[in-house]
């Protein structure tokens, strides 16, 4: 294995949550969960070369993850609905309290835009207001302002 291979492989192990946390929450299923992970690999794969350490490399892999999801998802909204052609035990669908009631907020944030749901999930990481805007590219003051807005957003769609 080359030293561009070794580095690659330690930074994905590394950061491998990041990625998966990313998946997960862009994803209505394992397989979904699975394909995206693939593709985020692909493209840190395709850029490692040319990332320059501008940022650091948890930076990046947020903001490729992110991208990948986001990219896939709106591909996916373009193109007409699949059926899968089995139907397994889905591990997406326990039925006790709290599974139901995660799943019910995943909903909630799941209708929000990509945009928002990207701030969200890296808020839900623990994230500083200045790592976030790092990511998506707007100032630590802007992701304080969308969060209180997507708190307004979420209280609403409890309502409904």
């Amino acid at each position: 294995m080359d030293n561009i291979e070794f580095e690659f492989t330690r930074m994905v192990k590394e950061h491998r949550k990041t990625i998966y946390t990313v998946c997960y929450f862009f994803s209505k299923d394992a397989d979904e969960v699975n394909d995206l992970f693939q593709e985020i690999l692909i493209n840190l794969w395709k850029g490692f070369p040319k990332f320059r350490g501008e940022s650091s490399h948890r930076t990046w892999i947020w903001r490729v993850s992110l991208n990948t999801c986001i990219t896939a998802e709106r591909k996916k909204n373009r193109r007409a609905e699949q059926v899968p052609l089995t139907m397994d035990i889905n591990l997406f669908e326990d039925s006790d309290d709290d599974t139901r009631q995660i799943r019910m907020v995943r909903e909630r944030i799941g209708r929000l835009g990509h945009f928002d749901r990207a701030i969200v999930l890296l808020w839900l990481e623990s994230l500083s207001y200045d790592e976030i805007g790092a990511i998506v590219g707007i100032s630590a003051k802007n992701v304080s302002v969308r969060l209180v807005r997507i708190r307004e957003q979420l209280k609403k769609m409890s309502n409904e």
